[in-house]
């Protein structure tokens, strides 16, 4: 029993109730575990995979996993978090988004043990006589008890209506699932605690709410988001997973070993960061050996240690960097001098980045450093670029 409760609590940031989550483990019954998603875009990132990870988690411990996506809840459009009413995505768009979410979950999650659920199976069937009902389960004022509402509020900011049906809707999936437990982000607390009150009133246990924390991205200050650039997509090729994985910080691997390893017990994590301290073990080889986990989880490890030597050939000298993926940057019949070629690979972001970062001594070409800015790469040309000790790329160039 306290294997099982260290497990599930792992990275999480709050239990509600601890106490009632102990007494449906004890009774031997598989517990109906459920998150949801909403398909507000195509591709899932790492930031998602922490509930991932903790659904497998508990699928690993014998309880039923209920995967479910939001087809209905994402036509209203989640308001946590916004300060204005967000575009409401169309049937199409949720459906077409839907269809690769239940493809890249189950790079996580077992198939066989998880269960796929759409909450149009019972919004669909919904009349709008029952939609009433549903949203005279509570008042306005309960509503805006909401942070975000609360704020939106004194800010004589707008709330439509649907807004404020979006929590009850959420909550109302737990009724109609049974859960036994649900998972969500720390932003989504409200929501969760709104699903144990509605199973309540229709006379089920409440829910046990279990919340973790944002993953944040390769920034280490805001969250994961597409928006943002600072994510790492699980469809992403190997070498980027793990070349994108060795640029986050020290402080942030730590947080990520937390949250995304499997392999890596808490028990371990004490042993390592004794070695770290002692200087027997650096935090580089620790950063690699997550970055190949998280590979390997997403496409294989024959392609996660590939993906590795291509990062030790690049970034340390050892191996063959045709383990690198080459990409075709098009250039000119003439050529390009390598502060333009740099930025059209994506490099630098500018070209007068690119000549500060010449200056600095900081780009090499095959893993020689280049000190002259004028120095021209024609087409046919075929190697690997870097500028500093983490961006890097194999590239061949081609008349464009």
């Amino acid at each position: 029993m306290q294997a099982a409760l260290d497990l599930i609590g792992r990275g999480a940031d709050e239990i509600l109730k601890r106490d009632e989550l102990v007494a449906r483990l004890q009774s031997g019954r598989p517990l109906r575990v459920k998150a949801g998603f909403d398909p507000t875009a195509p591709d899932l990132h790492l930031g998602h995979t922490v509930l991932l990870n903790k659904l497998r988690q508990f699928q690993d411990l014998g309880h039923q996993v209920i995967f479910l996506i939001g087809d209905f809840t994402g036509m209203i459009g989640d308001p946590t978090g916004k300060n204005a009413t967000r575009k409401p995505l169309t049937r199409d768009d949720v459906l077409a988004n839907a269809r690769t979410y239940a493809d890249q979950v189950f790079k996580v999650l077992d198939r066989e043990k998880t269960e796929v659920r759409f909450n149009s199976e019972w919004f669909g069937r919904m009349t709008a006589a029952d939609m009433i009902r549903l949203a005279a389960q509570h008042t306005v004022a309960r509503m805006l008890e909401r942070d975000d509402f609360a704020k939106r509020y004194a800010a004589q900011q707008s709330i439509a209506i649907h807004e404020f049906l979006y929590p009850l809707v959420q909550g109302y999936d737990s009724v109609a699932l049974r859960a036994d437990v649900e998972l969500g982000g720390t932003d989504q607390k409200f929501n969760l605690l709104m699903g144990r009150g509605l199973q309540e009133s229709h006379g089920q246990p409440p829910q046990i709410v279990l919340t973790m924390p944002l993953l944040e991205g390769l920034d280490g200050v805001q969250k994961m988001s597409k928006s943002l650039g600072n994510y790492i997509g699980i469809d992403e090729p190997a070498i980027d997973i793990v070349t994108k994985t060795m640029k986050i910080d020290d402080v942030l691997m730590w947080r990520w070993i937390e949250l995304l390893s499997f392999e890596i017990t808490l028990a371990e994590v004490a042993t390592l960061k004794r070695d770290i301290e002692a200087g027997t073990l650096n935090p580089r080889d620790l950063k690699l050996r997550l970055a190949r986990e998280l590979a390997a989880r997403f496409h294989g490890a024959e392609a996660a240690d590939a993906a590795v030597a291509g990062w030790n050939a690049a970034v340390r000298g050892q191996g063959d960097t045709a383990q690198l993926p080459l990409s075709d940057v098009a250039v000119p019949a003439d050529g390009l001098r390598i502060a333009a070629l740099l930025t059209a690979a994506g490099l630098t972001p500018s070209n007068s980045e690119a000549n500060r970062k010449l200056k600095e001594r900081a780009v090499r070409i095959d893993g020689d450093v280049v000190e002259d800015a004028q120095r021209v790469l024609h087409p046919g040309f075929e190697g690997v670029l870097a500028v500093g000790k983490r961006n890097f790329a194999r590239v061949r160039l081609v008349v464009g």
